[in-house]
């Protein structure tokens, strides 16, 4: 992590635990606790022993004569790190190297690297070793040994404040109430989609079609380095933006300044599939986040400083928790995902303290209501209905939403048959989950795809609306799985009303108009003895990056992806898929004409496929609706679009540094509209590119904030 232009920070505990830099004390305060750094001759040769093991092969064996690595000692490097706290160059140290295996060492063995570092820069030996402590790292500074360009700054010396401190946005920043969550104010973004309905809609209106054409960047700020899948959210003029590695930053909406930075320290050997999240959470005086080690974190607002901090107990190893968490009466709830003996389950948190209240198991036990829909399995042997997309909230039905995902133990479902009925549809896989939040008890559920053989997970967005059936003005939720169908549900008792086909799949052959039921077209199955063609992939035409809904076209604006596969039987030393003893491998729609990417316009109201925009480069971001009644989104080739909402009609599009995969987001601050959209490749994006080899991607992934704006007046 690089911090050589934030300026003045104070530093709370690093542990593994966290370490939260703050932008909350002066220079002259940071200057005041400096102090020499410690280190003994023995721990400098540890650090010499573990140099030589994990860092020679790239910095070289006098730490300036590599090939692959940067000096570590030398004029170079002191004039890059000379005068900074130690705890700087430790934490960038712990999270990028080694370069194969970041924080794979100890604690300890990082502080004896440092050591090593000190000795090799002229810095004496002391009493005293260099330990892996926040406090001291924060106060020790790395001399300035050698020549600089400006000379740097004279030691003792305290800096005078800048003439002219702006304004700090967070003095002024309000708690979020429950009441804002369900309807936030107009200029705010205060969930992954605005609001606890999971709409995607801004009810600003500044932007529009006539003028959409005029939006230039205001500002931009570079985000740790890694895929970036967050939204921002935005309130009273702060904006909330997370980066790979669980770093959460706080932003002056306006400027771009930071006001604080988090930094979670994470233990050592996670798999790469832990670091993904699908969002960040507000609520009272906290931003709350799910982490890489399986904890949820509560911030404060104001200062980034560590509340809360909640491990979820009870994990197995596989168990991961990466979607983000939903607030709603006074609980955060969030989901397990992972292939892991027994399956996953959601948790509700007390929101106050963290404390776990209660937990619902996502598969049906044996015993319980829909255990006997295992074809008799053990409880070790139910896998998946892993819960890894935020969910969604309706204050007037009083429940909370989530989706599941599938089982990869898929062989014993199959081997019952279609015929079997509930006894293999596998319960709560494919489903939609109506909880109470205060007690975690199942209102309803409803299975969109018993007994799924095809990895078509149905985990994905629930968006809330109304509209009338049968007369009567009724709560909706609507959801789609990687199929692209989309089911509308009685929110308020899981009834069926109805099903909307994009028609990118072919393993649906006909859904019951009264009941929803599937029916399966047997043909698609998977077979040990030959190859089947299904649609879509395993990868969906759609996936989690998310719709959006206008409440003023009741259109709902769904990013798809036009793609088949091949379910190919597994021969001795390949690794299957699912338990079938299939893998599967990507290929064209049977009337592929070489366009992947789709953007299609749903009435929701009527079901009619209203508009739909196709590209070759496939999308790969979720949708953001506004008021302007526009829809923006972005693609593989780097470009954020924006289209009539109406028609279809690209009006507006801009190159960005790297791949959109989050939603873009809208607010307002002093009276401007803002459109603003995280960038960072993730594995959607370079998934997807194996169709379309000639788009390539820079060389360097940037993950990057953008914020866009109208000219103001005088501005050209």
């Amino acid at each position: 992590m690089d911090q050589t232009e934030i300026g003045s920070v104070a530093r709370a505990p690093l542990t593994r635990v966290v370490l939260a830099a703050l932008l909350t004390v002066s220079g002259a305060d940071l200057f005041a606790q400096q102090t020499a750094p410690s280190f003994t001759t023995e721990q400098a040769v540890r650090g010499a022993s573990v140099y030589g093991e994990q860092c020679a092969s790239c910095h070289g064996e006098n730490l300036s004569d590599g090939a692959y690595g940067p000096p570590l000692k030398g004029p170079g490097f002191l004039q890059r790190w000379g005068g900074k706290p130690l705890d700087e160059l430790f934490i960038l140290m712990a999270s990028t190297m080694p370069t194969a295996a970041p924080r794979s060492l100890t604690d300890q063995a990082y502080a004896d690297l440092l050591a090593h570092i000190l000795l090799n820069n002229g810095v004496a030996p002391g009493p005293d070793e260099v330990r892996p402590d926040p406090v001291p790292l924060a106060k020790a500074v790395l001399p300035t040994t050698g020549p600089t360009p400006s000379g740097g700054i004279a030691g003792g010396v305290a800096l005078p404040p800048p003439p002219d401190v702006p304004a700090n946005p967070l003095d002024r920043i309000t708690p979020v109430t429950a009441d804002m969550l369900a309807n936030p104010p107009d200029g705010d973004w205060l969930t992954w989609r605005r609001s606890s309905a999971g709409t995607g809609y801004s009810p600003l209106d500044q932007i529009t079609r006539e003028n959409v054409d005029d939006l230039r960047v205001v500002w931009s700020w570079a985000l740790p380095e890694g895929p970036a899948h967050v939204a921002p959210l935005v309130h009273d003029g702060v904006i909330f933006a997370h980066g790979w590695g669980d770093i959460v930053q706080a932003l002056d909406a306006g400027s771009g300044d930071l006001l604080w930075q988090y930094t979670r320290w994470l233990p050592d050997s996670l798999d790469s599939f832990a670091y993904g999240k699908r969002s960040i959470a507000l609520y009272g005086e906290h931003v709350i986040l799910a982490t890489s080690d399986a904890h949820v974190v509560a911030l404060s607002m104001k200062t980034g400083e560590v509340v809360w901090d909640q491990a979820i107990g009870g994990l197995q190893k596989g168990h991961r928790v990466t979607g983000g968490p939903l607030v709603a009466e006074d609980r955060v709830m969030i989901g397990t995902s992972g292939q892991v003996p027994g399956g996953n389950f959601i948790v509700g948190l007390d929101a106050a303290t963290g404390a776990e209240v209660w937990r619902f198991r996502t598969i049906a036990q044996p015993g319980t209501p829909g255990g006997d829909t295992w074809v008799d399995l053990p409880a070790a042997e139910r896998t998946g209905a892993s819960s890894w997309v935020p969910g969604s909230y309706d204050a007037a039905t009083g429940l909370a939403y989530f989706g599941t995902a599938q089982t990869y133990n898929t062989g014993p479902l199959l081997a019952a048959g279609l015929d079997a009925g509930a006894a293999n549809a596998g319960l709560y896989t494919d489903s939609t989950l109506a909880i109470d939040p205060a007690t975690g008890e199942l209102a309803w559920h409803f299975q969109h795809l018993p007994n799924d053989q095809w990895d078509l997970d149905w985990v994905f967005e629930r968006i809330l609306f109304s509209r009338t059936v049968n007369g009567i003005e009724t709560p909706v939720m609507v959801s789609a799985g990687k199929s692209g169908i989309h089911d509308l549900l009685n929110a308020e008792t899981g009834g069926y009303i109805a099903s909307v086909d994009p028609g990118m799949q072919d393993f649906i052959q006909s859904i019951d108009p009264e009941s929803g039921r599937r029916t399966i077209d047997p043909a698609r199955l998977p077979r040990a003895d030959r190859t089947v063609s299904v649609c879509p992939h395993a990868d969906g035409t759609k996936n989690w990056m998310p719709s959006a809904w206008n409440p003023q076209t009741r259109m709902l604006y769904v990013p798809l992806m036009e793609i088949c596969m091949d379910m190919v039987p597994v021969v001795e030393g390949e690794q299957a898929n699912l338990s079938s003893g299939v893998r599967w491998t990507g290929r064209p729609r049977p009337d592929a004409d070489g366009r992947y990417g789709r953007l299609q316009a749903i009435n929701l109201d009527t079901g009619e496929l209203t508009w739909a925009h196709r590209q070759r480069a496939p999308r790969t971001s979720g949708i953001l609706t506004t008021a302007g009644r526009l829809v923006f989104g972005g693609d593989l080739q780097r470009y954020l679009t924006a289209f009539d909402a109406d028609s279809g009609e690209e009006l507006w599009r801009f190159r960005l540094n790297d791949v959109p995969v989050a939603p873009p987001v809208s607010f307002e601050m002093n009276g401007r509209q803002y459109l603003a959209v995280t960038v960072g490749r993730g594995v959607i994006a370079t998934a997807r590119g194996s169709l379309v080899p000639e788009i390539r991607l820079p060389m360097a992934p940037a993950a990057t904030l953008w914020i866009f704006a109208l000219p103001e007046s005088g501005e050209h």
